[in-house]
């Protein structure tokens, strides 16, 4: 037994938006259906499968419109941040993608999220780093950070 459906949003180890697959008739009935993750397969169905499928395209495609327009405010953006340091080189503490974040904001008023900062370890002294920033999976760009002694 089982109930076939068609997921209307991506659900995690089951499948993607558009997909028809056949579940338990309970997962069916107590989590996909209310969620409003999944509809009966029918042709009601398709045409709002459809009608998703086209808003998520514009969505993305203005996302992407906005990335690369933000990318390219931050062409050639670079931050100076002060820090304490323990010889003149190695930082007392360290620079977070949090405190990036903050100066880029205060500085070029650009808005950015911590997690968008590639930065695989903080930043512990001084010197000027390359940092890239992931702002769209097809758009990356990278901001300098200039680390000097304050």
């Amino acid at each position: 037994m089982g109930t076939e459906l068609l997921l209307l949003s991506d659900v995690e180890k089951l499948g993607k938006a558009g997909d028809v697959v056949k579940v338990a008739d309970g997962y069916a009935r107590n989590y996909l259906l209310p969620q409003d993750l999944a509809m009966p397969v029918s042709q009601h169905a398709l045409r709002r499968l459809e009608q998703l499928r086209k808003k998520r395209e514009e969505l993305a495609r203005i996302q992407l419109a906005e990335a690369k327009d933000k990318a390219e405010k931050l062409r050639n953006v670079s931050v100076t941040i002060r820090a304490k340091t323990v010889d003149g080189s190695r930082l007392y503490g360290s620079v977070s993608a949090g405190d990036i974040v903050a100066e880029i904001e205060s500085v070029n008023k650009i808005a950015l999220d911590k997690s968008q900062l590639a930065l695989e370890d903080t930043l512990k002294e001084t010197g000027t780093f390359d940092v890239p920033v992931k702002l769209h999976p097809e758009v990356t760009c990278t901001v300098r950070v200039w680390v000097v002694e304050g």
